[in-house]
């Protein structure tokens, strides 16, 4: 035989089909990782868009209601009390937390009525009704409603008002509480 026949009679190797199926899985897998990463970013831009815009208006609101309060220390005091024979006296210390700058000058334009006011109401107190809790905290609210009263606010509501104990929402009152310094009664 003959080179040449030897080369026709031997099977030319075929080349198999190449697999166009990996081909296709690999296309799916991009097209797929862009579509999902499109949509994560799609929904990332819109929450932070949101969550920008919800953000400066809860600071914002919080910012106005949610100032620093005023303190302004009153001149201490020496009362004597209405226990039987007068001979007890109580000496407080007392500052107001007020509610801004504007109403703590305001409220020193009023001081020498103020002060008056806040006088006569220890002075009709007994020393057991001072020692007592109770006592102080009824005396702290006595004294934000004499200042309500000289100085024409709308008296604060009283706790438990309401249903359920409740306050109703509004403005919050211009004096915010009363701090006791010193408290001596002798």
């Amino acid at each position: 035989m003959s080179a040449a026949a030897a080369t026709a009679e031997a099977p030319v190797p075929v080349k198999p089909k190449k697999s166009r199926k990996l081909l296709f899985i690999l296309i799916g897998l991009v097209v797929f990782a862009i579509i999902g990463a499109s949509g994560a970013f799609f929904l990332l831009k819109a929450n932070t868009t949101e969550g920008e815009d919800g953000a400066e208006e809860e600071t914002t609101s919080v910012d106005e209601h949610r100032t620093p309060p005023t303190f302004l220390p009153l001149d201490s005091m020496v009362v004597n009390l209405a226990d039987a024979g007068g001979n007890r006296f109580a000496q407080l210390g007392i500052t107001l937390q007020l509610q801004d700058e504007k109403t703590s000058e305001d409220i020193k334009v009023y001081m020498p009525s103020i002060r008056n006011s806040i006088l006569i109401l220890i002075s009709q107190r007994t020393s057991d009704e001072m020692l007592q809790i109770e006592g102080k905290e009824k005396l702290a609210a006595d004294i934000i409603n004499e200042i309500s009263r000289v100085m024409h606010y709308t008296a604060p509501p009283k706790a438990g008002a309401g249903p359920k104990g409740k306050q109703p929402p509004g403005e919050p009152h211009p004096v915010q509480g009363v701090l006791f310094s010193s408290f001596l009664i002798q």
